[in-house]
Order: structure tokens, then C-alpha cells, then sequence
């Protein structure tokens, strides 16, 4: 009997590369998504940092200038801090949507490789209908013996 040969294995194939393709896409996503959030949790710390040196000039002595510089840095962190908190929401959002198609990605590959599998099923119970036929064949011709010869002569 012939060898199996599932007739969409191109189509697989091409799944499979998808499939790994989209890994690739999610894995970047979700490497940017902490990049994104690290430089986020950097610029909180060094809000901080910044309001605990405005409470140490209050609490010295008083150096207007000082104080106003510190809590202009305060200013211009707070809105990098929108700023980022934007960019981590975006880069969320592009998270999600290569979760998604690496979801699709996935399911398509899975419903071809379902498909494989139940050919490859149809083509085992072939095979093995045709493996019990040629014995069956062999068997009466072995126990009834060639036609047309008598035993008695």
C-alpha cells in the first residue's frame, strides 16, 4: 500500500510558521509591555526621590530657589508620568492583540492538525482492511488448495 500523505501539509506547514511567527510578535510585546513598565516604575522612584528632597529643604534652611526647582522636577515628573502610563496602556493593548492572534494562530494549527489526524485514522482502517483482504486471500488459497488438482490420484 502507498505511504501516507496527508494532501493539506503544505497548509500545516504554513500554520506552523505562522503560529511561531505570532510567538515571536507576543514575545516582543510582552518584552516592550515591561520595558514600558520598568521606565514607569523608574520615573515613580524618582518622583519620590524628589519629594523627599523638598521635604529635607523644608525642613532645613530655607533655599527659595532650591524649593522651586524641586518642585519644578516634581511638575515635569508627574507629566512623564502620564506620558508613560499612555505608552504602558498602548504597549498593554498591543500585548492583548498579539495574544489574540497568536490565539487564532493556534487554533487554526490545531484544527489542521486534527484534520491530519483523523486522514491519517482513515487511512490506517484502509490499510488494515487491505492487510486482512490479502490474508483472507492467502489463507483460502492456502487450505483450499490450487483448482483443478485431485488429491486421490
Amino acid at each position: 500500500m502507498k505511504k501516507f500523505r496527508y494532501s493539506m501539509e503544505s497548509i500545516l506547514q504554513i500554520k506552523l510558521k505562522l503560529e511561531e511567527q505570532m510567538k515571536i510578535a507576543y514575545s516582543i510585546a510582552r518584552r516592550n509591555l515591561t520595558k514600558e513598565e520598568e521606565k514607569l516604575q523608574m520615573l515613580r522612584q524618582r518622583k519620590l526621590s524628589y519629594e523627599n528632597e523638598l521635604r529635607r529643604l523644608s525642613s532645613d534652611r530655607l533655599d527659595i530657589l532650591l524649593l522651586n526647582q524641586c518642585r519644578q522636577a516634581i511638575e515635569i515628573i508627574k507629566e512623564q508620568i502620564l506620558r508613560q502610563e499612555a505608552v504602558v496602556r498602548n504597549a498593554q493593548h498591543r500585548l492583548e492583540v498579539a495574544r489574540i492572534r497568536l490565539n487564532e494562530a493556534m487554533i487554526n494549527r490545531k484544527t489542521h492538525q486534527k484534520l491530519k489526524e483523523k486522514e491519517f485514522e482513515e487511512y490506517m482502517l484502509e490499510y488494515e482492511a487491505e492487510e486482512r483482504k490479502v490474508v483472507d486471500e492467502l489463507n483460502s488459497y492456502k487450505y483450499s488448495g490450487p483448482i483443478g488438482i485431485k488429491e486421490d490420484e
